[in-house]
């Protein structure tokens, strides 16, 4: 699969069983479930990546640096991103200062995609070409209060076509991903080829196949988030369960009613025996 980019991914899942869950995702502060087929997360993502295109003017190459927490919105942007030949870049969303990306985070320009919650603190990125900001509300809801310059993802997503055509400079050997490595604590940029054979990699070597339900409870910030978090699972046929907030009250029902097979990032919990892998 190394002559593959990770959309083809994505297209080979729809072509088995375009109907199987894909992306499970739950907030436990909220309460919130949301269930995606490879169907439905398709079409999320072919609307994202016609955004990107049509809507911010996103070519081959560009750099779009997302500030968002664990949600199947982000899995979406960041396919989309793939799709459409732009370089993702997530980032840990900083906690204090005066706003801006990190500061190990290349110079610009960018376009920049923050959730709703830390909106605010980024508007001063002056490397931000445009700004695109996600409420993430459970019922695809509007920004509380959009800012002058900010692209509101959930009023204007909405306009754009299901389907997506990428352009021919949109190659598996394209850029698609900037992120850290394990073991480093710098970034490298990885093609959408090799994505897919870290992808293939993982899957090979957690032994995930069509029958997995992987919990995952990481931030797609390190290379080792996006292939528990979206594209091990994508390669192999399984399904991904994403978790943000964690509560641990909840995570033996949680197992039980998903049938969790495997996890990945679930900080102090003990894996039954015999019952579930941990991959990470």
């Amino acid at each position: 699969m190394n002559d593959i980019g990770p959309a083809e991914l994505l297209r080979r899942r729809l072509a088995g069983n375009p109907s199987r869950p894909l992306v499970t995702f739950y907030d436990d502060a909220t309460g919130e479930r949301v269930e995606l087929s490879a169907k439905s997360f398709d079409n999320w993502v072919a609307k994202t990546a016609n955004l990107l295109v049509d809507g911010l003017a996103a070519e081959g190459g560009t750099r779009a640096v997302l500030a968002l927490p664990p949600h199947w919105q982000s899995a979406v942007w960041l396919m989309a991103c793939w799709s459409a030949g732009v370089v993702a870049e997530p980032i840990e969303v900083p906690g204090s200062g005066t706003g801006g990306v990190e500061p190990s985070a290349p110079s610009g320009p960018y376009l920049l995609v923050a959730a709703e919650e830390v909106l605010e603190r980024m508007l001063t990125d002056q490397n931000a070409e445009e700004i695109v900001g996600l409420s993430l509300h459970s019922l695809g809801g509007a920004l509380a209060d959009c800012p002058p310059g900010v692209l509101d993802y959930a009023v204007e997503v909405r306009a754009y076509g299901d389907r997506f055509v990428p352009g021919p400079d949109v190659t598996p050997a394209s850029p698609a991903l900037t992120v850290t490595r394990p073991g480093s604590v710098t970034k490298a940029t990885l093609t959408g080829a090799e994505l897919v054979g870290e992808a293939v990699g993982a899957a090979e070597k957690w032994g995930l196949d069509a029958h997995d339900r992987v919990l995952v409870d990481m931030p797609y910030t390190t290379l080792d988030g996006v292939l528990a978090g979206l594209l091990a699972p994508l390669a192999s046929g399984a399904s991904v369960i994403i978790q943000r907030n964690f509560d641990k009250a909840a995570l033996d029902r949680r197992v039980t009613q998903e049938h969790v097979t495997a996890v990945a990032g679930v900080p102090g919990w003990n894996v039954p025996s015999g019952s579930v892998n941990r991959l990470l």
